[in-house]
């Protein structure tokens, strides 16, 4: 076992293999659930997020 792969889980302080880590920030988070419950999202939905632009939401009427 190498202990360079080895780091501590900056939400939970767990140690775990960041190489194996499912979280986007794999240096930081054990997991993608630390990932949001310590930022409020996970880097991959923020990546994923699209903005409506102003046209498209003065296009969509008021209810």
């Amino acid at each position: 076992m190498n202990l360079n792969h080895i780091k501590v889980c900056a939400r939970c302080n767990l140690r775990y293999d960041w190489r194996k880590s499912p979280s986007s920030m794999k240096m930081t988070y054990c997991s993608s659930l630390c990932e949001k419950a310590d930022l409020g999202f996970t880097v991959e939905a923020l990546l994923r997020y699209e903005r409506a632009t102003p046209e498209a939401e003065a296009a969509t009427p008021a209810v």
